[in-house]
Parts: C-alpha cells; sequence; structure tokens
C-alpha cells in the first residue's frame, strides 16, 4: 500500500513539474475536466491538476484551496516514502496482503473521501 501511494504521488510531481510547459506550448489549453465540460458540474477530482502544479511550485495556499484531496494525497506520500525506502533499502519486511475486512474499511474510507472531495467542489463551483 504505501509503495502505490508514494509512486502515485511521484509521478503527480512530475506531472506537476511539467505541465505548465505543456500549458505554455498549447496556448494555455490544458485538460479540461469531462464532467464539467459536459454538463457544468465539478467531479470529486477537479482542482487537482491546478493543486499538483500549485504544490510544484510551493504554492501550498492555492493547493489547499483548489482541491484538498491533492494535498492529503501529498501528505500520504511523505508518510508512506519512509516506509517504500526501508522496503527497498530491506531494513522492513515486504508488505503482507490486507485481509478482506481491511480492503472493505480502506474501500469505505476512500468513498468518504472521494465523496468529501465532490462536497468541497460543489461549494467551490457554487453548486452548494
Amino acid at each position: 500500500m504505501p509503495e502505490h501511494i508514494t509512486l502515485f504521488s511521484a509521478g503527480a510531481a512530475a506531472v506537476g513539474a511539467v505541465y505548465p510547459a505543456i500549458m505554455a506550448r498549447t496556448g494555455g489549453h490544458g485538460i479540461p475536466c469531462p464532467l464539467l465540460t459536459l454538463t457544468g458540474v465539478p467531479c470529486p477530482f477537479c482542482g487537482l491538476t491546478t493543486a499538483t502544479v500549485a504544490m510544484a511550485h510551493g504554492e501550498w495556499a492555492t493547493a489547499v484551496r483548489t482541491s484538498p484531496l491533492a494535498c492529503l494525497v501529498a501528505i500520504l506520500a511523505v508518510g508512506t516514502a519512509p516506509f517504500l525506502l526501508a522496503r527497498a533499502a530491506g531494513i522492513a519486511p515486504a508488505p503482507r496482503p490486507a485481509s478482506g475486512t481491511a480492503r472493505r474499511r480502506i474501500t469505505r474510507g476512500a468513498y468518504v473521501v472521494v465523496a468529501l472531495s465532490w462536497l468541497f467542489q460543489l461549494h467551490r463551483y457554487g453548486f452548494i
């Protein structure tokens, strides 16, 4: 599990670092949210790219205002990176498979986090 979080976050950080260059080369046209584009309603993940770019450039306040979910992922990455490094160095044991109960709890927790993110985005865009 820590490996997934840390590696996903490393990829997101790389995207955040390169995305401004892509935007500059495409005349400011980024990748729009399909749900927002088609319906005018933001998705739970709206603002992730903007927040990631903001974090990559040290603009933490902008990141929090845009997507607390991205900030949560960044915090998880910082928290799980030592475990990934310890496992890579052979200091920590390999991960054990999670039990069915643990997987269900993790899944429910993820659903709650995504629902809260959606409520945040709906509020941010003035729907609630």
